[in-house]
C-alpha cells in the first residue's frame, strides 16, 4: 500500500495587481474635498488618517468647530489629524508612522514640502485640481474659469510637486460649464467629479498602470486667490463680463456695487442686449416688465440683476426686493463706500 504522504505546501501567493490595497493618507479640508474622502472611505484601499487645517470658528455663531473633512473622518472612524504646518518635524513623523502608500490632496490648503510628498511608499502625493491644466493654476481655479468665459472645465488629477499646481498629470475629467451656473453651482459638480476622478487615479496605481503626461508650461495660467477689489462690479465694464463676475462670485463672497455709501450684493444677473444710452451704472425700473424690472446700465448692454443682497439682509429674488425698499429709478450705482 502506497504510503500517503504530506502534500507539499503551496507557494506563497502573490496578490495580483488588481486585489493590491494600497494604505491612503488623506489632506484636505473644505467642503470640495469631502465627496472623495466619503468615497475613499467606502472603497478597498484603507484611509490611514485625515489630514486638515486646525479647527476654526465657523458659521453665523462663530463657533470653533472642526473643517469639513475633520468632521467627515470623525464620523468614519478615521483619525482626523489637524496642523497649522505639514510641514514640521514631529508632524511628519506621525505620518510617517502611519505607513501610507500613497497620499491623495484635495483642496488642503497649505504648501506640501519635499518631505511630506515624497513620505508614501509611493514616493508622492496625487491632487484633484479643479480645472483643466495647464490653464487655471492657483487658488481660485474655478471662478476663474467663469470669469474668463470658459465653456469648459474638469478635474485633472496631477503629482504634487514644488511648482505650483506644475507636476505631471494621470487623469482628465472635463465638464461644460453651464450658461447661467455660478461657481458654487460648478464647485459642487467638480466636488463630485474629483471624487470619480481621485477614485480612477488611485485605482491605476494601485495596478502599476499609471501614466504621467507632462504638462505645456507655455500655454499655463493663473488663477490667483480673489481680492476683495474682484468682488467690485466695474459699470464701464460690458454686461456680458459683469454678469460673468456675479456668477463667479456667487454665493461668496458675492459681487457688489455701492448705492448712497451702502454695499450692495448681486448674487444673480443676466445681461440684455441692446444699447445703454445712460450713464454706466444707472438704475432703470420698469415695475410693469414681467421678469425684467430693473436693470442697470453697464458699458456695453443692460445688466438685470436676479437676486439681490443689502448688507445685513437675506438674498431676495428681484421682484421681493422691489417690493421693499427697492432701487429707485434713475439711482447711479458705484459711488465710494462708507466708512465703517
Amino acid at each position: 500500500m502506497a504510503r500517503v504522504g504530506r502534500a507539499p505546501a503551496a507557494a506563497p501567493r502573490n496578490p495580483s495587481l488588481s486585489e493590491r490595497r494600497l494604505r491612503l493618507l488623506f489632506f484636505g479640508t473644505p467642503e470640495f474635498a469631502v465627496p472623495t474622502l466619503e468615497r475613499l472611505c467606502a472603497g478597498r484601499h484603507p484611509v490611514v488618517a485625515a489630514v486638515s487645517q486646525p479647527d476654526r470658528p465657523r458659521g453665523r455663531g462663530r463657533r470653533v468647530s472642526p473643517s469639513p473633512v475633520a468632521a467627515t473622518a470623525e464620523r468614519a472612524g478615521i483619525p482626523a489629524l489637524r496642523t497649522e504646518r505639514v510641514g514640521e518635524a514631529d508632524f511628519v513623523e506621525r505620518l510617517r508612522a502611519l505607513e501610507p502608500d500613497l497620499g491623495i490632496v484635495v483642496a488642503f490648503g497649505q504648501f506640501l514640502p519635499r518631505r511630506v510628498r515624497e513620505l508614501p511608499r509611493a514616493g508622492y502625493l496625487v491632487n484633484a485640481h479643479a480645472s483643466l491644466l495647464p490653464r487655471h493654476r492657483g487658488a481660485a481655479p474655478i471662478a476663474h474659469a467663469i470669469l474668463a468665459g470658459d465653456r469648459e472645465t474638469g478635474i485633472s488629477v496631477m503629482r504634487v510637486e514644488r511648482e505650483m499646481d506644475g507636476g505631471p498629470v494621470a487623469v482628465v475629467r472635463r465638464t461644460p460649464i453651464g450658461a447661467e451656473e455660478t461657481a458654487g453651482e460648478l464647485e459642487a459638480r467638480l466636488a463630485e467629479l474629483a471624487a470619480a476622478a481621485i477614485d480612477e487615479a488611485v485605482e491605476l496605481v494601485a495596478a502599476s498602470c499609471v501614466r504621467w503626461t507632462a504638462q505645456d508650461a507655455a500655454r499655463a495660467t493663473l488663477a490667483p486667490k480673489l481680492t476683495p477689489a474682484d468682488a467690485r462690479l466695474d459699470w464701464s465694464e460690458p454686461a456680458e463680463a459683469l454678469a460673468r463676475r456675479v456668477r463667479a462670485l456667487s454665493p461668496r463672497p458675492g459681487a457688489f456695487t455701492v448705492l448712497a455709501g451702502e454695499r450692495l450684493r448681486i448674487l444673480r444677473a443676466r445681461s440684455l442686449g441692446g444699447a445703454a444710452v445712460d450713464a454706466p451704472g444707472t438704475v432703470r425700473v420698469d415695475a410693469e416688465h414681467a421678469g425684467t424690472p430693473l436693470r442697470i446700465a453697464t458699458g456695453a448692454g443692460w445688466l438685470a440683476p436676479c437676486v439681490l443682497q443689502r448688507a445685513g439682509g437675506d438674498p431676495l429674488d428681484v421682484e421681493a426686493f422691489q417690493r421693499g425698499r427697492g432701487l429707485p429709478d434713475g439711482a447711479r450705482l458705484g459711488g465710494p463706500e462708507a466708512d465703517g
